[in-house]
């Protein structure tokens, strides 16, 4: 019979004559969630002990049999032949209490100059660090897959938007390179993220280090962090890593949610500037004409969920006394959530880029409504009959207003009508108004003309190390 049967802790040892009550280990087991983290605590753990016997705390044998101990729990828990115990209560001790069943003796010699404080916080970083690699190539093959179609529409037209009504002329390809560019950031605020989650907390223990002499640059170093935390008590109480992290995906979220609100805009019968397939669409249970872009409005609702998980956190550190605190154990289940749904939106979001065909007749289409060429009339009377800027606009606005009285596009307007209204407009004028012409000028550095837009793929491909 086990001392946890017989009314006794095996956790705590010797202080505690009795064991928790069922309502405390509820509440205190993390096992539950914190099993994700068995291949970062068993690397964490031969790290130890590697350095152990290096330093001469443990004997080699012990270090082997360790090791081996380690090798095998690792296969159960792989092949789902790992029998988790709450009882237990985490990651660590379910793998200790197995190590010492497998090795005997030298199990318990591991948790030497070590504390759960530290092992938690090296396993938690050590998750992020390899989410953060993930996260970069999922986001560089969304980029990819927005480039590809960016490349074939670089020179088809569409109204821009502004409040959701026409514009100016761009083409397809540049409005889709705006998120390339967002998605750059994204990921340089995940590899910002990374450098400094890539330092080790082990070694710290409980809160002040340890009395052995122990080797935290060698832990470091095994695991491939930069380098030890400086300060003991920072590395097992700080967790702004992990708020960092999701405040990265949050914003990577966002980005995604406004470019989903487009593709539901843009798939719109309105709208028809897409179409999806029945890949990331669904029917309607009543309606059966109905085609709903319901991946998109999914990765749309992504950010709220992520957003209250990086609030989840916010709210258990604010206030929190240095050093540790079991409030600490709450931060797992926020940051695996958050990235679960952050990777969940990022390979949906390229799936539907990949699999959407854009329709240039409507977009052409809606390039007949809202003046879009409004702006580069005005420009012409500032660049070709010296008028300051201010009175362009007004002479352009009383242009628009004549075509719309007129019900037609601006370049139906009769040449001797816009005279009328400002004279010193000359026939060139004309060549303005078309959308084809007005985007075809916008040759600005980072503008919509198609040869500055392909200028802009060649460019984001050799920065953000993107393949064709």
């Amino acid at each position: 019979m086990s001392e946890t049967s017989k009314g006794k802790s095996a956790i705590w040892g010797g202080r505690f004559a009795g064991g928790p009550s069922q309502l405390m280990q509820d509440i205190n087991a993390s096992i539950s969630y914190d099993q994700k983290l068995y291949r970062q605590d068993i690397a964490g753990s031969k790290a130890h002990a590697t350095m152990l016997a290096d330093t001469g705390i443990i004997s080699q044998d012990d270090k082997d049999a360790i090791h081996r101990g380690l090798d095998q729990i690792e296969g159960e828990i792989a092949a789902g032949e790992f029998a988790f115990s709450e009882v237990l209560e985490d990651i660590h001790m379910n793998i200790e209490t197995r190590l010492a069943e497998l090795v005997g003796d030298a199990a318990r010699r591991l948790h030497t100059a070590r504390s759960r404080n530290d092992q938690v916080a090296t396993d938690i970083r050590l998750w992020m660090r390899a989410q953060i690699d993930e996260i970069d190539a999922a986001l560089a093959h969304l980029q990819t897959a927005l480039l590809a179609q960016a490349d074939t529409h670089a020179a088809t037209l569409m109204p821009g938007f502004t409040h959701l009504q026409v514009a100016q002329p761009v083409t397809f390809g540049f409005h889709l390179m705006a998120y390339v560019e967002m998605l750059g950031r994204d990921r340089g605020r995940f590899a910002d993220c990374r450098k400094r989650v890539n330092e080790s907390p082990l070694g710290a223990a409980a809160l002040a280090g340890t009395s052995f002499p122990i080797d935290r640059h060698q832990t470091a170093s095994l695991l491939g962090f930069d380098r030890p935390m400086e300060n003991a008590m920072d590395a097992v109480s700080s967790r702004d890593a992990a708020v960092e992290f999701m405040a990265a995906a949050a914003m990577c979220a966002t980005h995604l949610s406004r470019l989903a609100e487009e593709i539901v805009i843009w798939s719109t019968d309105r709208f028809a500037f897409i179409t999806l397939s029945d890949a990331f669409t669904t029917g309607s249970s009543i309606m059966p004409q109905k085609r709903n872009p319901d991946a998109a409005e999914l990765v749309r609702a992504k950010p709220g969920r992520i957003m209250g998980d990086l609030i989840t956190l916010l709210t258990v550190l604010k206030g929190l006394p240095l050093a540790y605190g079991k409030d600490m154990q709450e931060d797992k289940e926020p940051v695996f959530d958050a990235e679960a749904n952050l990777m969940l939106a990022i390979t949906a979001m390229t799936g539907m880029i990949d699999d959407m065909k854009a329709n240039p007749e409507a977009m052409r289409r809606a390039l007949t409504a809202g003046h879009p060429a409004a702006t580069d009339l005005a420009d012409f009377m500032v660049r070709e009959c010296g008028l300051p800027f201010r009175d362009a606009h007004h002479a352009s606005g009383a242009i628009v207003a004549l075509a719309d009285e007129k019900g037609c596009g601006l370049e139906e307007v009769p040449f001797a009508e816009m005279q009328a209204i400002e004279p010193r407009l000359t026939e060139k004028v004309m060549a303005v108004l078309s959308v084809e012409g007005a985007a075809q000028a916008r040759m600005s550095f980072g503008g919509t003309a198609p040869d500055e837009v392909r200028r802009q793929i060649a460019t984001a491909r050799s920065r953000y190390g993107l393949t064709t």
